[in-house]
């Protein structure tokens, strides 16, 4: 890692989480220089994050922002609930969201009444790793659904967080799984990837 953070030649590093159980992830992820962390995954980076000044933030939650945006949805003044509070998509993405003017409500497994939570949201945004977990029973008709969820059936098919066949009847617009947020966070990877290097050749 030392030898890549030193290396002019090297524009961006990505560290690919999770690691396993002995090696800390924390400490591998700022040896990374700021200006070669493509993913936006350094304690410096995602200070910057903090203060709406990061120039590479986060991929999975750039290009939910990004994807928002790209369809016209406000996000000003929106009810967004997130349904993950890990710093690889929920709390990067609860911060770029505030900096957007919506009010932000973020959901983890402590969560009491997460139904009331998913009601009374605008914007819903689930990444919790477990398929079909939000019941369309909870969702109030126009909301808006970012499924970052993915996840293999029996039958070898991959499903989102929703139901997508009964919540897209429900929801104005939903991401759809495969083919959703993840084809985008691997297109903002890229794009960071080469303002990364703009930044290494204007020095």
């Amino acid at each position: 890692m030392r030898r890549l953070h030193q290396d002019e030649t090297v524009h961006g590093i990505l560290l690919q989480l999770p690691l396993p159980a002995h090696l800390s992830s924390e400490s591998l992820l700022n040896l990374i220089a700021p200006e070669k962390d493509v993913d936006g995954l350094t304690a410096a980076n995602l200070g910057l994050l903090v203060q709406n000044q990061a120039s590479l933030p986060p991929c999975t939650s750039k290009g939910i922002i990004r994807l928002l945006k790209a369809h016209d949805i406000s996000l000003g003044g929106a009810s967004v609930v997130i349904i993950n509070a890990s710093k690889l998509v929920g709390r990067p993405l609860a911060l770029q969201l505030l900096s957007e003017g919506a009010t932000v409500t973020v959901c983890h497994s402590k969560t009491k009444d997460l139904e009331a939570h998913v009601r009374r949201a605008d914007i819903v945004v689930s990444a919790t790793g477990k398929p079909h977990i939000i019941p369309t029973a909870w969702l109030t008709p126009g909301v808006v659904l970012v499924d970052v969820g993915v996840h293999r059936v029996a039958d070898g098919s991959l499903c989102g967080d929703f139901e997508f066949a009964t919540a897209s009847k429900v929801a104005s617009w939903i991401t759809p799984v495969p083919g959703g947020v993840g084809p985008m966070t691997v297109a903002m990877l890229m794009e960071n990837v080469w303002l990364a290097y703009q930044v290494s050749i204007q020095k």
